[in-house]
């Protein structure tokens, strides 16, 4: 017996020892029993003062199994007493191993020689966060985490898919030769260096499969009202394409309505003649430009003649120019955004975006013009720039297709880690990158026969990159991410958010992820933004989050019991993640 409860406060226990304390190593976070009247408490030593001990409660053992939460508080009477090692992996660990439902990922600082793990079902049926400082453990946490999933001894998760989005790229190291160890798991890896190494694929993005959605991203649409030119233009890219005959005649009206709105504008006769050249000098076809013949009975002139102004300043052809001009407006042509079943690049899109901006009119408004304009200036900049590479694409594939492909290894076994690189372009082109790769995975995932039969587990790497309270809900109505926060789980599609500035993620993401694994954090900002935003966090928890060793944490959430210390173990490979070697590098033998 350890002493007398001399008080309760709320959940905490106030216990005067009756023992001499000398003669124990440590008992701050150690367990204590509480039984009392066929009850067993559970609490925890958080502090010691002047021989007290002050203990919160954490739960209760009934038939033998851990419960977490108390309904009860005990009595003085209580006969309070350290848990028994055998016990404490009912309350901080597995109770009972099951390799195919658990997992361990690490051990107890507070009791050695105690693994501690979890179900595997509450932890990644559920989204996850992965906080910490750098330097704190993160990368090596989450590759230990990864590699324990895979090599099990009597059981493999083939049938598992997880897309690592790699900052740094990291991982590649700490995966790659997973097969050597496990034949049956395969890796996958893709870079953005278009320098590819040897057992690295660069990757590619099929332009036709894309939404609006991601093209509105892609070119960092600000405001709704761009997106119907966005639409429109992904319209006629469809007819652009493929009936070259089809193509004309769409082309034809399209210009031929411009000029009738130019025609019918009310502007003065030299506006209406500059703008006519202007739109005819930019856009024409075969059948449709400045030098095209217009028949008259005795004469033929070309449709640049008709725009002659005479002496009295009048556009004296103006009705046989209107009257041309509709002679090419066709009201058959029925136009619908591509299903992605057929291939286009990004110089079809900008064809198609040109007359787009066309058909809609916005020459004829500065204001609308210019909130318009951006986006074809930005796939301007895309088309000549480097990362064009990334949508280059040399054979038509459909979207089941290509996620398949994304999951075959490079020997034709299903891939079960898949790592992109995206260390070698900006955050902005980055962040487009992971969006639309969590589009893409969750739309395939929601359209299953059967719901959640194949589980796609998306971990981002420095999330706060990425899962942002951005403008995306103002401009296309969602934030992708929030989106698979909210209703991904029953699709079995999960995120996992690893970040060393938690205070710049996104509050919908993070409010839920049910699981986390905070290793040490030092901002004062940060800190106070889990103790308000993470569920079910207590002050006990976050005073220590300041004090954890480097590859030590506390998880606690839906897949621990109660709030745990675990020191992780080391993985083996490790990722890249070490720090800078700068005596190393800097000194030399004389």
């Amino acid at each position: 017996m350890l002493g007398k409860i001399i008080g309760i406060e709320e959940d905490k226990v106030l216990l005067k020892l009756s023992i001499n304390l000398s003669d124990f190593q440590n008992l701050i976070n150690l367990h204590v029993v509480m039984e009392d009247n066929n009850q067993m408490l559970v609490g925890e030593i958080v502090d010691i003062k002047e021989n007290i001990a002050y203990i919160n409660l954490v739960g209760q053992i009934v038939d033998n199994h851990f419960v977490f939460g108390v309904m009860r508080k005990p009595s003085f009477g209580a006969v309070v007493k350290l848990i028994s090692k055998e016990k404490i992996p009912m309350i901080i660990s597995i109770p009972q191993y099951n390799e195919k439902e658990d997992i361990y990922i690490g051990e107890s600082p507070v009791y050695p020689g105690v693994k501690v793990g979890f179900e595997i079902n509450p932890f990644f049926a559920n989204h996850f966060a992965i906080f910490g400082s750098t330097g704190s453990g993160k990368s090596w946490g989450i590759a230990k985490l990864i590699q324990n999933i895979f090599e099990k001894k009597s059981t493999v998760a083939y049938r598992a898919s997880i897309f690592i989005f790699d900052a740094y790229g990291e991982y590649h190291s700490a995966f790659k030769d997973i097969s050597s160890k496990v034949p049956e798991i395969s890796f996958k890896a893709y870079t953005t260096n278009v320098k590819m190494v040897n057992d690295t694929e660069i990757l590619k993005i099929p332009l036709w499969l894309l939404t609006v959605d991601d093209i509105a991203l892609l070119l960092g649409a600000s405001s709704q009202v761009q997106l119907p030119i966005i639409e429109k233009a992904l319209k006629l890219v469809g007819l652009f394409v493929r009936d070259e005959k089809e193509v004309i005649k769409q082309k034809n009206d399209i210009i031929a309505r411009a000029i009738l709105d130019i025609l019918s504008s009310g502007k003065n006769s030299t506006q209406i003649r500059d703008q006519i050249f202007s739109v005819l000098t930019t856009y024409h076809t075969k059948d449709l430009n400045l030098e095209t013949q217009i028949y008259q009975p005795g004469y033929i002139r070309s449709l640049k003649q008709c725009l002659i102004i005479d002496a009295s300043g009048k556009l004296r052809e103006m009705e046989l120019l209107t009257n041309f001009m509709q002679s090419f407006l066709d009201d058959s042509i029925e136009l619908t955004l591509p299903d992605g079943s057929f291939k286009y690049g990004l110089n079809d899109l900008i064809m198609a975006l040109d007359f787009a901006l066309l058909s809609e009119g916005v020459l004829n408004s500065n204001r609308v013009y210019d909130e318009n304009n951006v986006l074809r200036v930005r796939l301007h900049a895309l088309i000549n720039g480097d990362y064009a590479k990334y949508f280059e694409c040399d054979r038509y594939v459909s979207k089941d297709e290509y996620i398949k492909e994304l999951l075959m290894a490079p020997n034709g076994r299903k891939a079960q880690i898949i790592n992109f690189n995206i260390n070698y372009v900006d955050d902005r082109f980055a962040k487009t990158i992971t969006k639309i790769y969590s589009r893409l995975l969750y739309d395939y995932a929601k359209n299953l026969e059967k719901r959640a039969s194949l589980p796609f587990h998306i971990i981002l790497e420095e999330a706060h990159r990425y899962v942002q309270n951005d403008s995306d809900v103002d401009v296309i109505g969602y934030n992708i991410f929030d989106r698979i926060t909210k209703e991904g789980r029953k699709y079995g599609v999960l995120l996992g958010l690893i970040s060393q500035r938690p205070s710049d993620l996104s509050e919908t993401s993070i409010s839920q992820c049910s699981n986390f694994l905070i290793f040490k954090m030092l901002h004062p900002r940060d800190i106070q933004y889990i103790r308000d935003m993470v569920p079910n966090i207590t002050t006990e928890v976050v005073k220590r989050l300041r004090t954890l060793q480097p590859g030590t944490c506390i998880g606690f959430g839906s897949a621990f019991h109660v709030p745990v210390l675990i020191k992780m173990d080391k993985p083996n490979p490790t990722p890249s993640s070490s720090s800078c070697d700068i005596s190393g590098n800097w000194f030399i033998d004389r």
